[in-house]
């Protein structure tokens, strides 16, 4: 495998001195980053005050950094998505690569010196791939893939896994089959899952049993086939610390407020792009909605009207936050031989 690339890049301009891109309205959204193909699964870490997000079909993990207001970025050989930082080691990166849970140690300067196999997911469909996934409340990886044919997937060809140091040689399936797996959070609780397939338009909750990670009892929570006023496909999800679902919408141009206790729709963000991959709270008081776009599915005219389609947007003054994302507990370090044998793909 190829050594990768770290690439140093300069963040637009400062947030705090952005004007809103439409300042009659509140809240306010501001584009943070240049644009990529298709920015995807934002992840926040608390512990540094960074930004995660990938570039899917390049292969790339951008690291925006709060404080020092800068991207960069690596990449690595192969489709990547998600990247959630490590519980013992903030800089280890646990990311999808292709159809494996791979680790990568990065501090967000130094090169990095080895991408390490840790799961390899989905042996009967090999054109799959992984495409989102999140660390639970006691550090276990959900994982969930897609078919890879094609610009919609392919039906029926992917699954939600659950990847704990027990069974990296043979992940858990928890939902079956799945046609594009995408948003997964958790309410305040801890007793409620909710679970996104893109195609089914659909937010779906399931019973949450915390200390064995088993779901059930699958209930629909929202279906966007229902409201007329509103396009796209449910895409990316989080939560509010009032236990208000935010999603977004691909195709939509906007992002979505649920209440995920009656599954009404309480408000509609619109951007200035059409597809809206993800959303991820972050800031250090996690008041700020961070929003991944994409442009890989628009005509080139397309691309002429939504000039920063690609880019990160940021969402403030919402009048309400996040909580602290869970992050990834399956190895101490990129050397840790305590879970599963150490498979180096660069060394």
């Amino acid at each position: 495998m190829t050594s990768p690339v770290i690439t140093f890049l300069t963040l637009l301009v400062p947030i705090w001195s952005l004007p809103a891109l439409n300042p009659t309205q509140s809240p306010g959204v501001y584009q943070l980053t240049e644009p990529v193909d298709h920015s995807e699964c934002p992840s926040w870490d608390n512990r540094n005050n960074v930004l995660y997000y990938v570039n899917i079909h390049q292969g790339q993990i951008y690291r925006f950094d709060y404080q020092q207001l800068r991207v960069d970025h690596i990449t690595l050989n192969g489709e990547v998505a998600p990247v959630i930082p490590s519980k013992r080691d903030p800089n280890l990166l646990i990311v999808g690569l292709d159809r494996s849970v791979a680790a990568v140690e990065w501090d967000g300067f130094s090169k990095p010196s080895e991408t390490r196999i840790l799961a390899s997911l989905s042996p009967d469909f090999p054109n799959s791939r992984v495409n989102e996934g999140k660390a639970d409340k006691q550090g276990r990886l959900w994982m969930g893939t897609m078919g890879n044919d094609g610009a919609n997937g392919t039906p029926d060809e992917g699954i939600l896994y659950l990847v704990t140091c027990d069974n990296l040689d043979s992940p858990l399936v928890e939902v079956a089959p799945v046609n594009i797996s995408n948003g997964l959070t958790w309410n305040a609780a801890n007793d409620k899952f909710y679970y996104i397939d893109s195609p089914t338009l659909q937010i779906v909750e399931y019973s949450y049993n915390d200390e064995t990670g088993e779901i059930s009892g699958r209930r629909v929570v929202f279906d966007r086939s229902a409201h007329d006023d509103l396009l796209g496909d449910p895409d990316g999800m989080t939560i509010d610390e009032d236990d208000n679902l935010w999603v977004a919408l691909y195709g939509g141009s906007g992002v979505i407020k649920v209440d995920s206790s009656n599954g009404d729709l309480l408000d509609f963000v619109s951007l200035p792009v059409s597809d809206i991959t993800s959303v991820m709270w972050g800031g250090p008081d996690l008041d700020m909605l961070y929003v991944t776009t994409s442009r890989i599915s628009l005509t080139d005219d397309e691309k002429l009207q939504q000039p920063t389609a690609g880019a990160v947007f940021v969402i403030t003054g919402l009048g309400t936050k996040g909580r602290p994302t869970f992050e990834v507990d399956l190895l101490g370090s990129i050397d840790d031989e305590t879970c599963g044998t150490k498979k180096v793909l660069r060394g």
